[in-house]
């Protein structure tokens, strides 16, 4: 068994497979898209090459794409500003329970693994319907029936709709990374901080941020590329609407490709998601590293 297990040829064997398989549903497409980005196609005649054409066309003149830009770019701040601290102040306070601690971190936990479909769903008609939604419904029983109205049919408040509902799926999931880091602390640490005098507040600025501030990077890292090829959300809720003001590129990418048959278009506007994506987060990594080193100083 040992003298199989040494044999390179079986490693390969084993992972042969699974090498084949990504290379089929992952390195192939991503070289057809990089290539059809290049084309004028349509997805039935032969793919004519132009060239950069279609980018200098996404960059200069279509004003939906950069539209959609920025409403990514509202997905990122969300995220970084709003949606990271309140993940911090939850990890917190659960790890600092020390009854039903399971209960709490299966509650908020369970979001995550529903269906994007389902939650899109859910808030529309629950949440955010102008009749039976549960917010018009709560501001009218307090008298704030000037403040019900149509949520996501609201070009003021579409967009924060979308957002809270996004955030509302995915915090849980992040919570659960900030619990295990914060679990990972050393209870001597934690102790000598209390026996200091040390307030829960003091503890947590001083000690549990700074000690999980890699795995802090890591959420923000995972909202920016989250933010970055949000989809079914949006076309779940509004499909980008009213009037495209909650359109986002990779929305507005789908539009182009399957409903206007520019498919050639449609993959340079997935190619041009990739390299934004890419330099927002070599630019976060930048940031953040030297950030660090200021705060190490």
């Amino acid at each position: 068994m040992n003298r199989t297990l040494r044999n390179p040829t079986t490693f390969i064997l084993f992972i042969l497979p699974a090498i084949i398989l990504y290379s089929i549903f992952y390195i192939y497409p991503i070289f057809t898209t990089l290539r059809y980005g290049f084309t004028n196609y349509n997805g039935l005649t032969k793919p004519d090459f132009i060239g950069f054409e279609n980018y200098i066309n996404a960059l200069t003149n279509d004003s939906n794409l950069w539209i959609g830009f920025l409403n990514n770019i509202w997905f990122i701040l969300f995220s970084i500003f709003i949606q990271v601290p309140i993940i911090i102040l939850i990890g917190v306070l659960v790890s600092s329970v020390k009854k039903l601690r399971g209960f709490y971190k299966t509650t908020v936990f369970i979001p995550s693994i529903l269906s994007t479909a389902v939650i899109g769903v859910l808030f529309s008609f629950v949440v955010f319907h102008p009749q039976i939604g549960m917010i018009n419904r709560f501001l009218i029983s307090i008298g704030l029936e000037s403040w019900a109205h149509g949520w996501l049919g609201d070009e003021k408040t579409a967009m924060l709709s979308i957002l809270v509902t996004n955030a509302w799926q995915w915090t849980g999931f992040y919570v659960v990374l900030v619990l295990a880091a914060i679990f990972g602390i050393s209870k001597e640490v934690l102790e000598a901080a209390e026996i200091d005098g040390a307030t829960g507040f003091q503890r947590t600025k001083h000690i549990i941020i700074p000690l999980i501030r890699p795995v802090i990077i890591v959420i923000i890292l995972l909202s920016i590329t989250g933010a970055m090829k949000a989809l079914d959300i949006v076309i779940v809720m509004t499909n980008g609407g009213p009037f495209g003001t909650t359109e986002v590129m990779a929305t507005y990418m789908y539009k182009v490709a399957f409903n206007q048959d520019q498919y050639g278009y449609g993959n340079a506007i997935a190619n041009l998601i990739f390299i934004f994506s890419l330099l927002i987060t070599l630019a976060f990594n930048i940031i953040s590293k030297k950030f660090g080193d200021v705060e190490k100083e």
